[in-house]
């Protein structure tokens, strides 16, 4: 068997680091700053979470309601990075009791009547997965996304 050559002298890169000489991309106060932009960002107003899309992981919303009743589900007014399709006309009875698949796939059709209220499908801008839906009032509903703390 054949050993590796100067498996004794094997240097860790531990080792070559010069800790006295400060680090070129390192920031100790860029929490602080973050947290200042988010802030801002929301005007001081409070969220329930920071929403992502599931599939590429790109913010959405910044500031969102979560729904009393379904705990992953979120409502919105201010979205990011979302396109939404204006050329497909969903409609919900008693929106927005509840969305999810089995409910949309069964309840919400593509329709023009009256007596039940109107969405439009809502996608990630970034990667095209569908995240929730918008309603009328300009509402955003999403069920398919990934909270993180605010």
């Amino acid at each position: 068997m054949d050993s590796p050559i100067n498996s004794q002298k094997t240097v860790s890169d531990d080792d070559e680091i010069d800790y006295s000489v400060k680090p070129e991309f390192y920031d100790s106060d860029l929490d602080d700053k973050d947290e200042l932009w988010m802030i801002s960002k929301r005007d001081g107003r409070p969220s329930d979470a920071v929403l992502s899309c599931p599939a590429c992981f790109t913010t959405v919303c910044l500031e969102c309601q979560r729904h009393e009743q379904y705990v992953t589900q979120y409502r919105a007014v201010f979205v990011v990075n979302c396109r939404v399709d204006k050329d497909t006309v969903l409609q919900e009875k008693g929106m927005p009791s509840k969305i999810g698949k089995r409910r949309r796939d069964s309840e919400m059709q593509e329709t023009d009547s009256a007596e039940s209220e109107k969405v439009n499908r809502v996608f990630c801008s970034a990667c095209s997965t569908e995240i929730g839906v918008v309603d009328g009032e300009e509402i955003y509903h999403f069920f398919n996304v990934i909270p993180s703390e605010p």
